[in-house]
């Protein structure tokens, strides 16, 4: 899987740009073990699928065909422990690099056999200029709110029928597959970032079909929910800089109320869509965090 891995760096090398902010064209990656999971189209979906990149990291957009990737530990080094990595972008594009290849490759260092899941998006402009503006539209400023008002994440709103439907997919083939794949189906876990976080939390509260071990919401949405009597144990990330936090509290008081596990980390600062970290954030050790904390409720082995 680190060939797949390389290769797909190798491919988004040739397109390489400013790591700015500025949105350019980039050619799609070739995705060679990319599964596709057959949950259907997207209704009203003009354009086609088509990539950019953006702060030097490669995104796609106008995704109609959900696909699940998976990133194999060196052989020897698996210890049977799963997480499907779910990437974010507003539901509206996957950052692919960063939030999605980049953490199932750490994972799988780790031992861990990762899932990146490429689920469907809503529509964006086909054109890379009017979707360009569209992303730099004037946007108003969060609104301070506490711990018990009701979320004002506006992505909480959204209906996510077609990404729980694709979640729900990769679960199952994820099942369907364990013996051939080496895995325990008694520990398979489910992070994301941002929208992927919210993706996270949805399949956790409202998912007939998934039983996940344990959840990572990494920079997601914060208000209170209400949380299911077998809710798994979660591990939250946020930093204090990021719009999405917004002095909320909430999901981890709900989490700690309902008496569920939780273990909440808020840093000074880190922005929002750090994946595994920037230069100089206090916020690049989560990963670190989350593995002990993986390490210390014994995911990491058999039971």
């Amino acid at each position: 899987m680190k060939k797949l891995f390389v290769a797909i760096i190798t491919c988004l090398a040739f397109n390489s740009f400013a790591q700015d902010g500025t949105i350019y064209p980039l050619e799609a990656p070739k995705e060679p073990n990319a599964i596709p999971l057959n949950t259907g189209s997207v209704k009203d979906q003009p354009a086609p699928e088509t990539w950019f990149r953006q702060w030097g990291d490669p995104m796609a957009r106008n995704i109609s065909t959900a696909t699940l990737t998976p990133f194999f530990p060196e052989k020897g080094k698996a210890n049977g422990a799963v997480v499907i990595v779910a990437p974010g972008g507003g539901y509206r594009w996957l950052s692919m690099g960063n939030e999605g290849w980049e953490v199932a490759e750490a994972l799988a260092k780790k031992g861990i056999t990762a899932f990146v899941l490429k689920y469907r998006l809503f529509p964006t402009p086909e054109k890379l200029d009017d979707f360009t503006a569209w992303m730099n539209r004037p946007r108003p400023a969060p609104q301070k709110t506490d711990s018990a008002a009701k979320n004002t994440n506006p992505m909480a709103q959204m209906d996510l029928t077609n990404q729980l439907t694709d979640a729900e997919a990769a679960y199952a083939m994820i099942i369907k597959n364990a013996a051939n794949w080496g895995i325990d189906t008694q520990r398979i876990g489910m992070i994301g970032f941002s929208a992927g976080a919210g993706l996270t939390m949805h399949a956790t509260l409202y998912s007939k079909t998934m039983k996940l071990a344990f959840i990572g919401p990494i920079y997601g949405g914060m208000g209170p929910v209400k949380v299911p009597a077998n809710a798994p144990p979660m591990f939250n990330v946020i930093a204090s800089d990021d719009f999405l936090f917004n002095a909320q509290f909430g999901v981890i008081d709900s989490w700690f109320k309902a008496g569920r596990p939780v273990e909440f980390h808020l840093y000074q600062n880190g922005g929002h869509g750090f994946g595994l970290g920037n230069p100089n954030r206090t916020s690049n050790k989560w990963f670190d965090a989350f593995m002990h904390w993986l390490d210390v409720n014994k995911f990491l082995v058999a039971k």
